[in-house]
C-alpha cells in the first residue's frame, strides 16, 4: 500500500505563512493590571490584543480609554460585551455605545460592536470620519453552530451594516460543525473572523490560519480564557506553530474522547517542524468518528492516529485495513492515499508494546537476543479486552505466548479469548488467578490514568506472581500498578515505550519515511 509521501517541506522558520493574527483577550479588574498584560503579550509574540472594557472594577472612559491608547506597544481592540451577548457589562446601553465611539475619536485601531445595536451605532458616526479605527461587527452564539445557509445569511446580515471585519462565534456541538465555519471563511470576500466555541471547536483556533481566518484569539495563561475552548498564545506559536500555516498545510490529528491527555500533538508538531514539514498535528475530540470522517473528506486532512474509545470502529471506517489490523479487530492509524482519497486503517500498536515488553524480559536474562522471543511459553494476562487490548492478545500469541483475557465485562473477554485461542477471566477473579509463577502482566485499559491516578486494575498481593508488567498508560509515567509491581519486585515496562513505538510506525504510515527514533526520544525526554 502506498504512504502519501507526497507532503511538501515547510519553508525555514521564522518568515509567516499566513496573515491570520494572534490576538490576546486581555481581562482585568484596573487599567494597571491590563497595561502588564498588554506588555506580556508583546513580550510572548501577540500581533494586537483585546481589552475587555466589560471586565473593569471602575472605568473612566475618557481618562482610561487615553491611557490605554497613549502607552499602547501593540495595536489595540477595544470591547465592551454586555451581558446579553455573553459579557459582563449590564448598565446603561448609550454609556457603553459612547464609550466606543470614544475609543474610536481617541485612535483606537479596532472597535468590536455587536450586530443587534450594529445599525445605531453607524447611526451615530455618520458623517464622521476615524482614518485609524477599523469597526468589526460581531455576532455570538452560546447555543450552536447554524445551517451553511443561516451562516451566509448571517455574514451578509454583518457585511451590511458597514462592517470592516465580519466576526461570527458559534458553539460546537460536534466537531463536525466547526467545517461549516471553514467553508464560510474559505469563501468569504471580507475580512472574516470565524470562531467556534468549546472544547470541540478549538481546531477553528488553529486552523484559521490555514483557512485565512483574519485573527484568533490566544490567552496568556492556560484557563484564564475570555471565551471557553481558547489556546494559550505559547501553543499557538510553539505547539501548533501558527505563523507556518499556511492554504496547503496538510492536516493531522489524534482523534479519541477524551484526548487532551495525548502526547501525540507535541511530539508530532516537533518532529514535522524540525524536518521542515509542511503539516499540523491536531487535538481532534470527535464523537461520532464515521460522521467525523465523511465530513472532513478532503485531501488536506492526509492522516489520524485514533485512540480510545474509536479503534475499533476505525474498521469499520476504512477502505482498506491492513491485514494485520484485521487479525486485530482494530486501528490505530488512519491514512488517507492521495492517489484515490481512500483511508487505509493500520495498527501500529501491537508492534510497539511487544517489542517494549520482549525487551524488559530479555533485560532480565542478560540480553540473549535469540530469534526466539522470549514470551515464547509464556503465560500473558492482557487486562482489557477493546483496541489495545486485541493488539497485545494478538501480538503475544503470534510471539507464542499463553494467553488469557480478564475483562470487567466477562463476555468481552470470552470472545476475544475465543478470537485468538485463549482463556478468559472475569477482572474481580484476577485477584486470586495464579495457576503459575513468572507470568507477564498487561493493563490495556484506562484504570489509574489522571486524574484517577489512585486507582489500579489488581490488588498489590497478586503482583508477586508476575516477572513484568506492562501499563499502556502513560499520563502518569509510573503508574499505581506499576509503582506497586516495581514494589513487588516485577521488571515493569511503561507505557511510554508503547507509546513512542507506536508513534514510529504511524509516523512512517504518515509520511512514507523512516521514523527519527532519536530525535522523536529527544523530544520525549523534554516532557
Amino acid at each position: 500500500m502506498d504512504s502519501p509521501n507526497a507532503l511538501s517541506t515547510a519553508p525555514a522558520a521564522g518568515s509567516r505563512k499566513n496573515a491570520t493574527l494572534i490576538c490576546v483577550p486581555i481581562m482585568g479588574e484596573s487599567v494597571e493590571k491590563m497595561e502588564i498584560d498588554v506588555d506580556k503579550a508583546k513580550a510572548g509574540g501577540a500581533d494586537l490584543v483585546e481589552i475587555r472594557l466589560d471586565s473593569l472594577k471602575t472605568f473612566d472612559p475618557y481618562r482610561d480609554l487615553n491611557a490605554f491608547i497613549q502607552h499602547r506597544s501593540l495595536p489595540l481592540l477595544f470591547t465592551y460585551r454586555p451581558k446579553w451577548e455573553g459579557g459582563m457589562y449590564d448598565g446603561d446601553e448609550n454609556k457603553r455605545l459612547d464609550a466606543l465611539r470614544l475609543a474610536m475619536e481617541l485612535g483606537a485601531d479596532y472597535i468590536d460592536i455587536e450586530l443587534q445595536v450594529a445599525h445605531e451605532f453607524y447611526d451615530s458616526i455618520r458623517g464622521k470620519t476615524f482614518n485609524k479605527t477599523k469597526v468589526i461587527v460581531s455576532s455570538h452564539n452560546y447555543q450552536l453552530t447554524p445551517s451553511i445557509e443561516d451562516l451566509g445569511n448571517l455574514v451578509a446580515r454583518i457585511q451590511a451594516t458597514g462592517a470592516d471585519i465580519v466576526k461570527i462565534a458559534t458553539t460546537a456541538l460536534d466537531i463536525t460543525d466547526v467545517a461549516r465555519m471553514f467553508q464560510i471563511m474559505v469563501h468569504s470576500q471580507v475580512p472574516f473572523i470565524g470562531l467556534v466555541m468549546g472544547d470541540r471547536g478549538l481546531i477553528s483556533r488553529i486552523l484559521s490560519a490555514k483557512f485565512g481566518g483574519y485573527l484568533t484569539f490566544g490567552t496568556l495563561e492556560s484557563g484564564v480564557v475570555s471565551a471557553p475552548g481558547q489556546p494559550t498564545l505559547k501553543d499557538l506559536l510553539y505547539l501548533y506553530n501558527l505563523r507556518q500555516l499556511a492554504p496547503d498545510t496538510k492536516v493531522f490529528g489524534i482523534i479519541g474522547k477524551p484526548v487532551g491527555h495525548s502526547k501525540s500533538p507535541i511530539l508530532f508538531n516537533e518532529v514535522f517542524k524540525s524536518i521542515g514539514l509542511n503539516g499540523v498535528y491536531l487535538f481532534l475530540l470527535v464523537d461520532d468518528l464515521a460522521n467525523f470522517l465523511r465530513t472532513y473528506s478532503s485531501t488536506d486532512f492526509v492522516g489520524f492516529s485514533v485512540t480510545i474509545p474509536h479503534k475499533e470502529t476505525a474498521l469499520k471506517c476504512c477502505d482498506e485495513v491492513d491485514p494485520v489490523a484485521k487479525s486485530i479487530g482494530a486501528v490505530n492509524c488512519i491514512v488517507r492515499r492521495p492517489t484515490d482519497g481512500k483511508l487505509i486503517g493500520y495498527n501500529t500498536d501491537y508492534v510497539g508494546a511487544i517489542t517494549a515488553i520482549e525487551n524488559g524480559l530479555r533485560g532480565k536474562h542478560n540480553g540473549s537476543s535469540t530469534t526466539i522471543s522470549p514470551l515464547a511459553g509464556k503465560l500473558f494476562v492482557v487486562i482489557g479486552a477493546g483496541g489495545a487490548g486485541k493488539a497485545l492478545a494478538y501480538g503475544a500469541k503470534a510471539k507464542g505466548a499463553r494467553v488469557v483475557i480478564a475483562n470487567r465485562t466477562y463476555d468481552h473477554a470470552r470472545k476475544l479469548a475465543y478470537a485468538i485461542g485463549g482463556d478468559a477471566l472475569a477482572l474481580a477473579d484476577l485477584d486470586n488467578y495464579h495457576p503459575e509463577d513468572g507470568m507477564i502482566l498487561a493493563n490495556t485499559t484506562s484504570i489509574g490514568m489522571q486524574p484517577k491516578v489512585d486507582e489500579t486494575p489488581v490488588s498489590k498481593h497478586a503482583l508477586k506472581y508476575y516477572s513484568l508488567v506492562f501499563d499502556a498508560v502513560y499520563t502518569p509515567k509510573i503508574t499505581r500498578l506499576l509503582k506497586e509491581a516495581e514494589e513487588s519486585g516485577a521488571t515493569i515496562v511503561t507505557g511510554l515505550e508503547m507509546f513512542m513505538g507506536q508513534a514510529y510506525g504511524q509516523y512512517e504510515n504518515f509520511t512514507g519515511l523512516p521514523a527519527p527514533k532519536e530525535l522523536f526520544r529527544k523530544i520525549m525526554e523534554n516532557y
